[in-house]
């Protein structure tokens, strides 16, 4: 079989599956319209999020068996089409959930202990304790609304901390010893913390909105390693503005472009940045990292393994 690799990863996928007897081509600047005037000599195309397969390219390539993608979800390709195509899809969210949870506790902690702000204070000459008081994580509940891979190693940190950790998915019957399975709603009654471990969907799309904030009963503080498209940015913003949100750890943001490359596009300008984003920008209690919580040393290994098994494990070797 032979594979087009339209993101570069780490070497070890090509040379797994070289070993496997699979030949591979390396298309990293190849527009989707390239691959296509090509497509008959490829079995499987191997991404990252460079570009979209919606059913228009699906149609075009009728030769394609799989796509793997190196990453947790596979909102960039057309799911049920390629379904129905018979197309089999592989993502490797086993290869990067440890430094999603890692990077969610880390998020937290930071803005409990106020780090990020003390540090830049500190750096200008500035010695201000008591405005830098912290919290304790001993005694919150976090809750956490996903509870996928990515939400399962979060809960796992979590474990050696005194607190209460609970979770809302739409799946039934799967918790563990790290989290308890609750409705949405004692979420609102209880959580300190709102950590999010979901896919975009269209039900998670704009999910952190105005209505869903003002039903926690306390003020909490907010963690997104997810996807930027389920907070509004606005909302969250006013929020914070009065207290109903203490702080925001957000990896991902509304704003970002599909490939997850960039914020904006080149042609964008500093002036059109929205208002909302310049107000994060300028808040204290935000932290704002660009889109790198399972974007470790480790995880582009793990990842690029996880795809390679599973492709090998399918289709076998030659």
């Amino acid at each position: 079989m032979t594979v087009l690799h339209a993101d570069a990863n780490h070497p070890l996928l090509i040379k797994l599956l070289e070993k496997a007897g699979y030949s591979n081509i390396e298309g990293y600047t190849m527009s989707p319209e390239q691959i296509l005037d090509k497509q008959e000599l490829y079995d499987g195309i191997i991404l990252r999020s460079r570009f979209e397969i919606d059913s228009s390219f699906l149609e075009k390539a009728p030769n394609l068996k799989f796509i793997g993608r190196v990453g947790a979800g596979l909102e960039s390709i057309d799911i049920e089409y390629a379904e129905k195509k018979g197309v089999k899809l592989f993502s490797a969210p086993e290869g990067n959930r440890n430094a999603v949870g890692e990077h969610s506790l880390g998020m937290l902690l930071s803005l409990f202990n106020k780090l990020n702000k003390a540090n830049a204070e500190v750096k200008s000459g500035q010695w201000n304790r008591e405005d830098n008081r912290g919290h304790e994580l001993g005694g919150k509940t976090v809750g956490l609304i996903g509870y996928g891979n990515m939400g399962k190693s979060f809960a796992k940190k979590l474990k050696g901390f005194d607190v209460e950790v609970i979770f809302h998915d739409i799946k039934t019957g799967i918790a563990d010893e790290n989290a308890t399975q609750v409705e949405l709603s004692e979420i609102f009654e209880k959580a300190d913390v709102l950590s999010l471990h979901t896919p975009w969907t269209p039900e998670t799309n704009k999910m952190v909105n105005a209505v869903f904030i003002s039903k926690f009963k306390k003020p909490f503080w907010l963690i997104n390693t997810a996807r930027g498209k389920s907070v509004v940015t606005n909302d969250l913003v006013e929020a914070l503005k009065f207290g109903k949100i203490l702080g925001a750890g957000l990896d991902v943001l509304e704003y970002e472009k599909s490939s997850f490359e960039n914020l904006f596009s080149k042609n964008d300008q500093k002036n059109q940045m929205p208002q909302a984003l310049q107000d994060l920008i300028n808040m204290e209690n935000v932290l704002l990292t660009p889109h790198v919580a399972g974007w470790t040393f480790e995880s582009q290994l793990k990842l690029a393994e996880t795809i390679a098994h599973k492709i090998i494990a399918e289709f076998g070797t030659f």
